[in-house]
C-alpha cells in the first residue's frame, strides 16, 4: 500500500501545472521595478522561492531600501519579517535609515528604529541625522535627535549638520541643533564652518545664530569673501516620467532608444531653461531659482561634493549624479543642432535670429521627441 501511495504521489508531481512551479529568479532590474512598484504579490513569490531577503536591486540598494525610499510601510515589514538588515549598506555606503530620513518618511524612520535602526555610525560617514538636515526633514531631524544622534557627527569630508542647515537655511533646524549641542567651531577639509555656509548662501539670521556679535559685524563687512553659492532651477517632472518609462520597458524587453532621445532632449531643454533663468537672476529679472535636492559624491571617502541633484531625476534615479547625466552623449541631432545654433547666435555681430523664434523652435523638437517616445511606448 505504502509503494502504491509513493508511485501516485511521484504520478502526481510529474503532472504538477507548469503554474505550480516556483518562479525563476528575477534580474536586479525586474526586482527593482516590483518594489518600487509596491508589487507585494512578485515580491513575496520571491521570497517564498528562497530569495534572499537583502537582495540588491539594480539601483537605490536592497528591497527593504527601496521601501524605505518610498516609504512603503506594507514592504518594510514583509522584508523585515523575512530578515533584512536593517543596517545593510548600498554601493554609496547609505542605509535604509538615511534613504526615509532623505525623503521625508516620518513613519518609515519610526518603523527602522523600532526594528533596530542604529541611529548614529562609526567614523566620518552620512549619517540619518545629516540627510534629514539636508534636505529639510524637521519632523525626523527632531525625532533622531530626541533618539540620541549626535548633532556634531561629521561627513566624509568633516562637515556637521549644523553647516548643512546653514547651507540650506534652515532657521529653525539649525536652531534646534544648537539647543542640543551643536558646535558652531568646526571646519570641515575645504576651511569652511557654519558661519561661512550661511554667509555664503545669504542665510544672515542664521549666520547670527551660529557666531559672536563681533564674528558677524566682520563678517556683514565682506560677504563677498565668502564666495556666491551655486544654486539650479527645478527640473520638469517629465524627466523622472521618462526615466521611469525607459526602466520598465527594460524590465519587459522592450526598446528603449527613442525614449533615450526623448530624454537627452528634455535634459537638453532643461539645461537651457537653466542657464536661461541664471542670466535673469543675475540681471535682476526673474527672481531668485528655486533650490533643489542636494545630494553628494560618496564614491570617495572625504571628497563628497555638495552639489544640486535635479529632483525629478532623484526621484526617477536615484543614483544618477549631475557628472553622469552632464557626461551623456549621443543624444538627437535635431536637439543638438538648436542648442549649436543658439550657441553661436551669441558670438555672432549684426543680424540675429530671435531667441524667441530659436527658443520656439527647440520646444517644438522637445515636443516632438516626446511624441515619438510614446508611440514607441504604445508599440
Amino acid at each position: 500500500m505504502r509503494y502504491a501511495l509513493c508511485l501516485l504521489a511521484a504520478f502526481a508531481c510529474l503532472l504538477r501545472p507548469a503554474w505550480a512551479a516556483p518562479p525563476a529568479p528575477p534580474t536586479p532590474l525586474e526586482y527593482g521595478v516590483a518594489v518600487e512598484a509596491g508589487n507585494s504579490l512578485a515580491v513575496k513569490k520571491w521570497l517564498d522561492a528562497g530569495l534572499p531577503p537583502d537582495y540588491l536591486a539594480d539601483r537605490i540598494g536592497s528591497g527593504l531600501m527601496i521601501a524605505a525610499w518610498n516609504g512603503n510601510l506594507e514592504l518594510m515589514r514583509l522584508f523585515l519579517d523575512r530578515g533584512a538588515d536593517v543596517h545593510l549598506v548600498n554601493p554609496f555606503d547609505e542605509q535604509a535609515l538615511q534613504l526615509a530620513a532623505w525623503r521625508g518618511h516620518a513613519d518609515a524612520v519610526r518603523l527602522l528604529l523600532e526594528r533596530g535602526a542604529v541611529v548614529n555610525r562609526d567614523g566620518k560617514r552620512w549619517g540619518a541625522l545629516h540627510y534629514a538636515v539636508f534636505a529639510g526633514r524637521d519632523e525626523i531631524a527632531r525625532l533622531l535627535m530626541a533618539r540620541g544622534a549626535d548633532v556634531n557627527a561629521r561627513t566624509p569630508n568633516d562637515s556637521t549638520a549644523l553647516m548643512l542647515a546653514a547651507r540650506e537655511g534652515q532657521a529653525d533646524l539649525a536652531r534646534a541643533l544648537l539647543e542640543a549641542g551643536a558646535d558652531t567651531q568646526p571646519v570641515n577639509e575645504w576651511g569652511d564652518n557654519a558661519l561661512a555656509f550661511a554667509m555664503r548662501n545669504r542665510n544672515y539670521g542664521i549666520a547670527k545664530m551660529v557666531s559672536s556679535a563681533e564674528e558677524f559685524a566682520q563678517a556683514a563687512k565682506r560677504p563677498e569673501a565668502f564666495g556666491e553659492a551655486k544654486k539650479s532651477v527645478l527640473a520638469p517632472p517629465e524627466i523622472g516620467e521618462i526615466v521611469e518609462k525607459m526602466r520598465q520597458a527594460q524590465a519587459a524587453g522592450k526598446p528603449t532608444g527613442e525614449l533615450r532621445k526623448a530624454l537627452h532632449a528634455a535634459i537638453a531643454l532643461h539645461r537651457h531653461d537653466s542657464e536661461v533663468q541664471i542670466l535673469k537672476t543675475k540681471k535682476g529679472k526673474g527672481g531668485k531659482p528655486e533650490v533643489l535636492v542636494i545630494t553628494a559624491e560618496r564614491k570617495q571617502a572625504g571628497r563628497e561634493r555638495a552639489e544640486l541633484l535635479y529632483e525629478a531625476i532623484k526621484a526617477g534615479a536615484a543614483v544618477t549624479t549631475p557628472a553622469e547625466v552632464a557626461g551623456s552623449t549621443g543624444g538627437p541631432s535635431e536637439i543638438s543642432g538648436i542648442l549649436e545654433r543658439m550657441q553661436k547666435e551669441k558670438g555672432r555681430k549684426g543680424k540675429k535670429r530671435s531667441a524667441a523664434e530659436l527658443r520656439k523652435e527647440l520646444h517644438e523638437a522637445v515636443a516632438k521627441f516626446k511624441q515619438e517616445a510614446q508611440a514607441e511606448a504604445a508599440r
